[in-house]
């Protein structure tokens, strides 16, 4: 098997109101099958997803937070408005999102953003990417994928990866159970976190600095799903989840 990927090249500083999709097309051919990988961080600023710490109002939690680690009270309410639940609250904020996706700081980011702004997730990013992929189909008469990424650290290994936090027609897990390894013996528990590798193999191309290249189109794998994705499909219930359960447990304890 074989695939290929290329950054869409030449993508414009994007603002609010700006129609990614189109901007994508303009800027090169699209065939059916396609995987369009997208930053996270473009989307949210053409949703208008900007904000500044002016005019929040830190509360007691935050208050309390804040003499743990390195950040203003008014960034970690900001935090926290963003968060179903804190799991870590020191030395960082470790969050898990309305969304499902954990993270830190609730992928609050000021990288990549004009002045003393800051650049929140996308608030729904699967109809975020459902909307673009729409979009780009519509315009191009082609049949394609969609995954809007983020980037994140990894609990045990030092180094930050892209992962996927929305999803358009792909599956974000491939079920490898009941299928045969190499020996004949039946696999039992295989689920390869398809759109997590996607995105890994995409932000090689994207880069994290001033590269600018927040488009990547991956060509050549057949992950078309017919029906209905999400990304919550690779998320573990609360629990299955071994990890959550036991940082609220040492957290409760405290």
């Amino acid at each position: 098997m074989r695939f290929e990927a290329f950054a869409v090249e030449n993508i414009p500083l994007i603002k609010k109101g700006d129609d990614i999709a189109q901007i994508i097309c303009e800027r090169t051919d699209i065939l059916d099958g396609d995987i369009i990988v997208i930053a996270s961080t473009i989307v949210g600023k053409a949703e208008g997803r900007i904000f500044s710490l002016e005019g929040i109002v830190a509360g007691a939690e935050a208050v309390e937070f804040s003499k743990h680690t390195r950040f203003a009270p008014e960034f970690i309410q900001a935090v926290l408005e963003r968060s179903k639940e804190c799991l870590i609250s020191s030395p960082v904020l470790l969050v898990e999102m309305r969304t499902g996706h954990i993270c830190i700081n609730a992928g609050i980011d000021e990288s990549n953003v004009e002045g003393e702004m800051l650049l929140e997730l996308p608030a729904n990013p699967d109809a975020s990417a459902e909307y673009i992929g729409k979009r780009i189909e519509s315009s191009t008469g082609t049949q394609v994928s969609v995954i809007i990424t983020d980037t994140n650290g990894r609990a045990f290994k030092l180094g930050q990866t892209g992962v996927a936090v929305g999803v358009y027609l792909i599956h974000p897990l491939k079920d490898w159970r009941g299928q045969n390894d190499l020996f004949g013996k039946e696999l039992k528990i295989t689920e390869e976190a398809v759109v997590d590798e996607i995105a890994g193999a995409a932000n090689l191309l994207m880069g994290e600095g001033n590269g600018g290249c927040p488009v990547v189109i991956i060509r050549g794998l057949n992950l078309r799903s017919q029906e209905q994705t999400t990304v919550k499909e690779m998320y573990r219930s609360d629990e299955e989840d071994l990890i959550k359960k036991s940082l609220k447990y040492l957290r409760d304890r405290v």
